[in-house]
């Protein structure tokens, strides 16, 4: 089963570029010029991220549910 993260998108001003951010991974974030290229970086980053918690024994966190988080 493939794990799908909430990747959250936003335009920074400071950078000049489009954020990808992946709140249920600490630390797991990418960037681009634009959304779609932020979110398909951001995809390749939570490999890498899962990859690397994987090799080093650290807990993988299950995804959060977005749905109950726009309820909220």
């Amino acid at each position: 089963m493939k794990l799908r993260y909430p990747i959250n998108l936003f335009w920074s001003e400071e950078s000049g570029r489009w954020i990808a951010d992946v709140p249920d991974l600490r630390y797991c974030s990418a960037h681009g010029e634009t959304p779609e290229e932020a979110a398909a970086e951001a995809q390749e980053a939570i490999a890498v991220w899962l990859e690397t918690a994987q090799a080093e024994g650290i807990p993988i966190p299950n995804p959060s549910d977005r749905d109950s988080a726009r309820a909220a």
